[in-house]
């Protein structure tokens, strides 16, 4: 076979840009272990919606009484600017490139899951009519499209804004990205071997495969991983000695200690893309069209304050009364706590990570926000008012028939990526997949719940999770249906 010559690593690559990535993968990639998986012949041919994976991942689980759907353990988010406009070459290069990884990694979790999305700088380098012509726009409002720049939201720390966080009180940054690649797979080394390639490296699992040839067409500019695992978190937890390691739920997936895999708590693929279905369809978009099937796609980085979850002013000082178990989990549910816990509220959670996923409806979250209901079976006063990431959550989030009109693929971090003192910190690598960037934005202020907090007076320690998290980053990208994952529109003049 021919030697494949090597290229230079500049023309796709900023260097450095991916060590974030590649870091967090060797600090966590050892202490997971691979699941069982579907082998790939018997599964089906990938969907025109990119996110629809269901199918590629393990069967859901019953957990008990609870149907749980664990994705692939482990995700690398690569974000990329381009250096001039792309054309009907970058166009096939790109398309080879993708398929490249598919041949060597079969598509599902076992292999390799790709996405590609693009941000609206990369649409703002096209031709605008067709642009225009061929993005969907919202049902509500025809004069917007459904792709929109993300905003800070209320609980978000920036310039003018009213929120201040107690470590991390750093200002998010809206980024200005055109393309986001999402790697995915349950074997660490799958994904490195993904990045090493899309960065210059002539081969794949092993067999010489010509790296991706873009004649000065892309840089990277931020990678970040994230895994999905039981137990995962406090593997690592105890693995770094970090102070609240003991505190760490040792059945969780997530740094908080509880499960948020739950299948009733995502709606069915089609429901979250432009074209719709029968319970929510809230663009423009009809089946046939170019975007039907695609979706917008919201990516934030979050640093997560743990000493703060457990309320523990210092590394060394014990949990507090604010870091109870049955404190938690109203925080992260709803109010009144929905489990009391275990006699001792600390050690390993307090209670167990695994609970229902209960869709209380829209009007919920106020309920409690004036302290309706609040205290029944615990000691709480039943004046107090609060409101759970759930309940606020859910004023938005689902159809009128209770469909939940999102999928969200979110899950821990560990990395240093903008903490202020270099040191590396938990995170909540969060994305999700929905109809349109109003949609979000609407459903992103209302979890934040800051109008309910100043409408009833409500103290900022008994709303939610939003004291805990630090946005630093966000930006919204367009999903494109599978058929058009290559520099959308480039094949007809954009």
């Amino acid at each position: 076979m021919d030697s494949i010559p090597s290229v230079n690593r500049r023309n796709f690559l900023v260097v450095g840009s991916l060590a974030t990535a590649a870091t967090a993968l060797q600090l966590t990639g050892g202490l997971a272990t691979i699941p069982n998986r579907a082998n790939a012949d018997t599964l089906p041919a990938p969907s025109d919606i990119q996110f629809d994976v269901g199918a590629f991942c393990a069967p859901p689980q019953t957990m008990e009484g609870i149907i749980m759907a664990m994705p692939p353990v482990h995700t690398i988010h690569l974000t990329a600017q381009l250096l001039r406009r792309p054309n009907q070459l970058d166009q096939i290069e790109l398309t080879r490139v993708l398929s490249a990884l598919e041949s060597a990694y079969p598509w599902g979790a076992a292999g390799l899951v790709t996405f590609v999305s693009y941000g609206l700088p990369y649409f703002q380098r096209l031709d605008q009519s067709v642009v225009t012509a061929n993005m969907p726009r919202l049902s509500s409002d025809p004069t917007r499209f459904v792709l929109e720049e993300a905003m800070p939201s209320g609980s978000d720390v920036f310039p003018g804004g009213r929120t201040s966080k107690m470590r991390y009180n750093v200002s998010v940054n809206i980024e200005h990205n055109d393309m986001l690649f999402m790697l995915r797979s349950d074997n660490a080394d799958h994904l490195q071997d993904a990045v090493n390639f899309l960065s210059g490296q002539n081969s794949l699992a092993g067999q010489p495969v010509r790296a991706p040839r873009f004649g000065g067409l892309l840089e990277f500019t931020s990678s970040r991983a994230m895994f999905v695992q039981q137990g995962l978190p406090r593997s690592v937890a105890d693995q770094d000695s970090l102070p609240y390691n003991w505190l760490v739920n040792p059945d969780s997936p997530m740094w908080m200690g509880f499960f948020d895999q739950h299948t009733n708590g995502a709606g069915p693929p089609q429901i979250c893309t432009f074209a719709g279905n029968s319970s929510a369809h809230l663009t423009s978009a009809v089946a046939g069209d170019y975007f039907d099937n695609g979706a917008i796609q919201h990516l934030s980085h979050n640093i997560i304050d743990m000493l703060q979850w457990f309320n523990m002013l210092s590394e060394t000082a014990p949990p507090g009364a604010d870091g109870t178990y049955e404190e938690r989990v109203q925080y992260m549910f709803h109010a009144p706590a929905i489990n009391p816990g275990n006699d001792d509220q600390f050690t390993n959670g307090g209670g167990p990570a695994i609970l229902q996923n209960e869709n209380r409806g829209p009007l919920y979250a106020e309920q409690t926000a004036q302290g309706i209901g609040i205290g029944v079976g615990n000691d709480d006063d039943p004046t107090e008012p609060r409101v759970g990431h759930l309940s606020a959550l859910q004023r938005s989030s689902r159809a009128a028939d209770g469909t939940p009109i999102h999928i969200r693929m979110d899950g821990p971090g560990y990395d240093n990526m903008d903490v202020p003192d270099g040191s590396v910190q938990p995170k909540l690598q969060f994305t999700i997949f929905v109809p349109t960037s109003d949609f979000f934005l609407t459903m992103r202020a209302n979890a934040a719940a800051a109008d309910l907090m100043h409408k009833y007076n409500m103290a900022q320690e008994d709303n939610g999770l939003e004291r805990f998290i630090t946005a630093t980053r966000r930006q919204n990208y367009l999903n494109p249906p599978r058929r058009h994952r290559a520099f959308p529109l480039v094949e007809i003049g954009g």
